[in-house]
C-alpha cells in the first residue's frame, strides 16, 4: 500500500477551474490512486515543515496542474508556496498537467534552483502545453513531455466527431474577476445576447457575479450558481454551448461533447490553441466573434495520444 501525496490547487481557492482540473486528473490516475493511501495538499498555502516530517516517506508526490509555474518563485506572489528551506519534505515532485503562469522572462537563480531540485529527476514531468516546456527547458530541466491538460485527455477525434459544428440556440458564458476590459467584455455580452435565444452566466470565480453586476447585465442572463455539478447538468441539456473567457469550463463543455469557444485573456488558450487546435479568439478582436459563432466550425482537438501515454507508462496505468 502507497502512500500518494497530491499538491493541488483546488483547495483553499475560490476557483472552480481548480477544481475542474483537478477532477480529471482524479480520473485519470485512479488505476494507481485506488487503493492506496492519499494524502491532499493545497499549493495555494505555505506549507508547515512540521507536518511535511509525517510525510516524508512518501511513495510519489504529484503536482496537480494549473498555472502554477513562474520565474520568480522568491517574489511575494507566487501561484505555488513553496522555498529552497523545505524542499527536503516537498519534494522529489511530479508535474501532471502543469503550466507556467504568464509570459515571462527566463527564470531568476533562485527558481532555477529550486525547480532543480524540487522537480523529480527520475521521472518524466507532464505540462499542458510547448510553451511551460521550453520554459523548463531553458533551465535545464530536460525530463518534460508536454501531454496537454488532463482535463483534455478524452478529446480524441471520435469523441469530437460528436460535437456540433453549428450553432446552438442557448448559450453558456463566462466571465474573469481577475482579469477585466469593460468595455471589450460588454461588447462580448452584447453579441451573445443579439445571437442566442437564451444566454447562461456561470460563476466560476467569486467575483464574477460581482463583475457582472459591475457591467450591470446581471438581469439580461440566466445566472448558474458556482457549482461544477450545476455546469454539468446544464451542459448535458440539448441544444446548449459555451462561449466565454474560462478555459475550463469551455474544455468541460467540450467532454460534454457541446461545441465551444474560448475568449483568450492570458497565455493559456492561445498557447492551447497553438498546441492542441482548440477554438480560441483574443479579446482584443472581439470584434470577429460574432461572424465565428455563425460559422461551422469543426472541432477538431489533436491530442497527444503517445506523449500521454508515455508519461502513464511510468506508473503502469496504461
Amino acid at each position: 500500500m502507497k502512500k500518494i501525496i497530491l499538491y493541488t490547487p483546488s483547495l483553499s481557492t475560490l476557483n472552480l477551474g481548480d477544481k475542474i482540473i483537478f477532477k480529471s486528473i482524479l480520473e485519470e490516475l485512479n488505476p494507481l490512486i485506488n487503493g492506496n493511501f492519499i494524502v491532499k495538499i493545497s499549493t495555494h498555502l505555505p506549507l508547515s515543515n512540521i507536518y511535511l516530517r509525517y510525510l516524508k516517506d512518501a511513495d510519489i508526490r504529484f503536482v496537480c496542474g494549473s498555472n502554477l509555474l513562474d520565474s520568480k518563485q522568491n517574489a511575494r506572489f507566487k501561484q505555488w508556496y513553496v522555498k529552497l528551506s523545505n524542499i527536503k519534505l516537498i519534494g522529489p515532485c511530479i508535474l501532471i498537467g502543469v503550466g507556467w503562469r504568464q509570459y515571462e522572462k527566463r527564470a531568476n537563480i533562485y527558481t532555477r534552483l529550486l525547480y532543480k531540485h524540487i522537480l523529480s529527476q527520475e521521472y518524466y514531468h507532464s505540462v499542458r502545453d510547448s510553451y511551460t516546456l521550453n520554459k523548463l527547458n531553458e533551465i535545464g530541466i530536460l525530463n518534460v513531455i508536454n501531454t496537454g491538460c488532463p482535463s483534455m485527455w478524452s478529446l480524441t477525434p471520435e469523441h469530437c466527431a460528436n460535437i456540433p459544428s453549428s450553432k446552438a440556440n442557448r448559450v453558456i458564458c463566462t466571465l474573469t474577476d481577475y482579469n477585466i476590459d469593460m468595455e471589450r467584455d460588454k461588447k462580448f455580452l452584447n453579441i451573445l445576447l443579439n445571437n442566442y435565444k437564451e444566454v447562461y452566466f456561470w460563476v466560476q470565480g467569486y467575483n464574477d457575479l460581482s463583475y457582472l453586476k459591475m457591467l450591470s447585465y446581471e438581469n439580461r442572463l440566466k445566472i448558474v450558481p458556482p457549482s461544477i455539478k450545476a455546469l454539468e447538468n446544464l451542459l448535458e441539456e440539448d441544444d446548449i454551448e459555451y462561449v466565454g473567457t474560462r478555459l475550463h469550463a469551455g474544455l468541460m463543455a467540450l467532454k460534454k461533447q457541446k461545441r465551444s469557444i474560448i475568449i483568450a485573456v492570458d497565455n493559456r488558450a492561445l498557447e492551447k490553441q497553438k498546441d492542441f487546435n482548440i477554438i480560441a479568439i483574443k479579446r482584443e478582436m472581439i470584434e470577429d466573434l460574432e461572424r465565428l459563432l455563425n460559422s461551422k466550425i469543426k472541432i477538431n482537438i489533436s491530442i497527444p495520444v503517445n506523449n500521454i501515454k508515455k508519461w502513464k507508462k511510468q506508473f503502469g496505468i496504461i
